[in-house]
Order: C-alpha cells, then sequence, then structure tokens
C-alpha cells in the first residue's frame, strides 16, 4: 500500500500546494514515506525536467531578455546547473556538451545540443561529430544562422552557481564566434537565479513528501530506538542519520551533525553557543540535530530539538515547552514579514524589529532551498552577520519559491537556574506568493526519549 502511495506522489498525481497548507496546520504523515528506487525515480524527475523547460524557461528567459542561453559543459567538470536540465540517468558531460536554447519570436524556446553523444529526447542533436574545432565551429554556425541579439553565458562574480562557464571553454567559445556575436555575450546570472529557485507546480506536489522523509528519520533518530541515556553519543546518532538515509538510497548533502546542551554548560547570552558534540547523552540533556538530504532531484535542510527525560519525570518541563513556543513565535514573525519584492535584507531587518518589539532574543540565518541546499535567492540574514548581507541579500523575494526557514532564539530556563538556551530551529516551507506554508509541517513539541 505505501509502495503504491509512494510511486503516486513521485508521479506527481498525488496531491498539490493545498496538502502542503494542511501540513501547516497541524496534518503530518506518521508513517515513513516508501521512498521510490533509482529507476523508479528517473521518469517522475524527467517529467519535472521537461515541464519546467516547456513552461517555466520561455517565461524566464522573457524576463531575463535573452534570446539565447548556451550551457556549456565539459565531463569532470560540471557544474551543478547542468544536471538541472538534463534528464537522468546523466552522469556526465561526456566530453564536450553544447546546449542551446534559443528564444522563437513566438516566445517559445527551441532547445538542442551541438554534441557528439544523444542527451536523451530533450535535446535533438545538430552537429553529427568530428573534430573538437568542428564542434565549435557548428556550434557558431548554429548561432549565426539564429542571429540572436543577446546571448546569456554562465559567468558570475558573486553567485556561485551561475558561474559554471569554466575559462577554458570561454576561450574556446570566444575563438570560434564571430567579433559580431561575441559582442553579444552577456551574463546569464539572472536567468540561472531564477532557473534554480522557481518551484513548479510538479515539484511542489512532491516536496512535502521529501521534507517528510527527513523529519521521520529524525523522528527515529530522536527516540529511544536509538538512543540510550547514559551509553549512546552524539556520535552515534550523527552515524545512525547518516547510515538511515544511505539504506534509504538518500545520501545527505551534508554529515549530519548532533549536539548537547546541559545544566551547567553556562553559555553567555549574546553568545553564539552551538553546543557541545562528542558526548554521551544524559538524562536531562537537550539534544539538537542538523540534516539535510537530496530527493526527486529537491534538498531538504532541517533542525530539530529533544530533550531526555529524568528519572523522575513525565513530560517535558514547563520552561523548555515554553521556549518551543517562543521558537515557533519566531518563526510566525520572520514567516508574516514574506512579502513579494522585498529583499532578503529588509525581511531580516523587519524580522528583528519586531522580534525585538516581542523581547524575543532571535537570530535569523534563513536561506532558499531547491535543487541543492544552500540555493539561488535571497538571503534572509547569516548566523555570524545579523546586518545587511551584500548582493545575496539584496536578491527579491519571488513566488514559488522554498526555504529553510532557519535561526535560533535564547531564553533563560528556571529549571536550570534561569541558565540561557538556545533553540534553534530549521523547516523547510513554500512562499506561494501571498503566505508561507510548512511543506512536511514544522516541530511544535519535543522529541522525548525516556
Amino acid at each position: 500500500m505505501y509502495k503504491l502511495f509512494g510511486l503516486l506522489v513521485a508521479l506527481c498525481s498525488l496531491s498539490s500546494v493545498l496538502e502542503a497548507k494542511e501540513f501547516a496546520q497541524g496534518r503530518q504523515i506518521t508513517e515513513m514515506p516508501a521512498v521510490l528506487t533509482f529507476k523508479e525515480r528517473v521518469k517522475p524527475v524527467n517529467n519535472m525536467v521537461a515541464d519546467r523547460l516547456d513552461n517555466l524557461l520561455p517565461k524566464l528567459m522573457q524576463e531575463a531578455d535573452l534570446d539565447m542561453w548556451l550551457v556549456i559543459n565539459r565531463e569532470y567538470g560540471e557544474d551543478k546547473l547542468f544536471y538541472t536540465l538534463v534528464p537522468q540517468p546523466t552522469f556526465a558531460a561526456r566530453r564536450t556538451t553544447l546546449l542551446v536554447f534559443s528564444k522563437n519570436s513566438d516566445g517559445s524556446v527551441e532547445r538542442f545540443s551541438v554534441s557528439r553523444y544523444p542527451i536523451g529526447k530533450l535535446y535533438p542533436t545538430v552537429w553529427k561529430g568530428g573534430s573538437n574545432e568542428q564542434q565549435w565551429q557548428r556550434l557558431a554556425e548554429v548561432i549565426t544562422k539564429r542571429d540572436p541579439k543577446r546571448i546569456g553565458i554562465n559567468m558570475s562574480e558573486n553567485w556561485a552557481l551561475a558561474d559554471g562557464l569554466s575559462v577554458g571553454l570561454h576561450k574556446q567559445l570566444r575563438k570560434y564566434l564571430p567579433n559580431k556575436y561575441q559582442n553579444r555575450l552577456v551574463s546569464a546570472e539572472n536567468l540561472v537565479l531564477r532557473w534554480l529557485e522557481t518551484r513548479s507546480e510538479k515539484e511542489l506536489n512532491v516536496y512535502p513528501q521529501v521534507v517528510t522523509i527527513a523529519r521521520r528519520v529524525i523522528a527515529e533518530a530522536f527516540s529511544n530506538k536509538v538512543i540510550t541515556p547514559g551509553v549512546t553519543t552524539t556520535t552515534d546518532v550523527e552515524w545512525y542519520l547518516r547510515e538511515r538515509f544511505e539504506a534509504l538510497q538518500l545520501r545527505p548533502w551534508f554529515q549530519p551533525y548532533v549536539n548537547i546542551q546541559r545544566r551547567g554548560d553556562n553559555p553567555a547570552k549574546d553568545e553564539v553557543f552551538m553546543g557541545k558534540y562528542n558526548r554521551v547523552i544524559l538524562p536531562g540533556d537537550i539534544i539538537h540535530t542538523d540534516v539535510g538530504i537530496c530527493y526527486l532531484s529537491l534538498c531538504t535542510d532541517t533542525q530539530e530539538m529533544g530533550y531526555v527525560l529524568k528519572t523522575n519525570e513525565k513530560e517535558v518541563p514547563t520552561g523548555l515547552q515554553k521556549a518551543l513556543a517562543i521558537g515557533n513565535q519566531w518563526q510566525d514573525i520572520l514567516t508574516s514579514n514574506f512579502k513579494s519584492g522585498l529583499t532578503g535584507n529588509q525581511i531580516l531587518a523587519n524580522t528583528i524589529r519586531q522580534s525585538k518589539a516581542a523581547n524575543i532574543i532571535s537570530s535569523t540565518y534563513t536561506h532558499p532551498l531547491g535543487f541543492v541546499g544552500h540555493a539561488s535567492g535571497p538571503t534572509i540574514g547569516m548566523w555570524d552577520n545579523q546586518g545587511p548581507t551584500p548582493i545575496q541579500g539584496d536578491w527579491k523575494l519571488f513566488p514559488n519559491t522554498v526555504y529553510a526557514i532557519e535561526g535560533n532564539i535564547k531564553t533563560q530556563l528556571p529549571e536550570w537556574d534561569n541558565q540561557w538556551i538556545q533553540i534553534k530551529l530549521e523547516q523547510d516551507a513554500v512562499f506561494d506568493g501571498k503566505n508561507v506554508w510548512y511543506l512536511a509541517g514544522r516541530q511544535t513539541q519535543w522529541h522525548i526519549i525516556r
């Protein structure tokens, strides 16, 4: 039953963004969703890629005022962007792969490759093969025939994901292009950023399941299934998380980590206290984890909190329950400031001002999610900079974009003689242009270990 459920979700026929709204209002899957095999993932991923190319790319090329876009990669030097454009299973840009996107007079976009090897049915090749020199000459012929006025190439000083064209390939391109077209080369930065940050309806249909998988594995790790107080270490839990995801054929995009806050740690009020690592987990400890996975080409980034009951405790101390509620209040303040057209820096400033007015000591470091964990889009604060972030923080908020709602609040815990603690939260949510919806709910109750 659950296998069929997973397949339906992956084929983009299960839910809509409305389901994400239901998740945000408290409905959460308690069962671990089925995870598709690598073979089963090909069809839904390729459906999403084709849909984006057919329906999203023409709008974004028009928005970026580009007549042509060139995506050029060499084997072993592929950038992240390349893999968002090609069908699965594609492991490499064999030899040199030249992808061309040419805008037609009716606004549609013709796409093809000038490459020796085929790239599925999405990119018919217009080159019959030959020498490396002949490949570049053929590209020049294609460009000359279509006579584009603005040709986008992936070069950017400030955005790594928009800077995928290597120096060597750039030199090759300019060597074979007539001077007329060399002068028409422009940065495709805006197009790349919008392509990477914008989520399609098909992607938003499956994103809740991806996030749910991450959250369910955290729930397993933060339970007595994994943790025996006085025996299990934080490192043990980290590797449980890693190996559990690996068993599901879902490799984390960073090594999961787990840390502890304990009575007597005595962090200062204004200290950036991330918790201590490589400790044996004991009764009375606050534990925290940070994990991120990618599945069906979509990435998550999640932080949650747990508490280990003492022998004489039956529930989480009142002070901790209130602390988590303050964390949720901070999240609400942050997401209420998501407005189309505001920059990440403006959202941050509004959040800081309103949090202070509510007497919440908070730190906001929220980032976009998508094809990678730290994705393109507006940076909303950084853990080591609660002021404006140049360039990335000046990027505006657009609809149909996904974010890791990340940050922490600091408060004093009465049960620990008013020791300062941090509630560190990170939950994944979509901004639909009007509202923010958590893709698989958010943590409003502590994970409890007995």
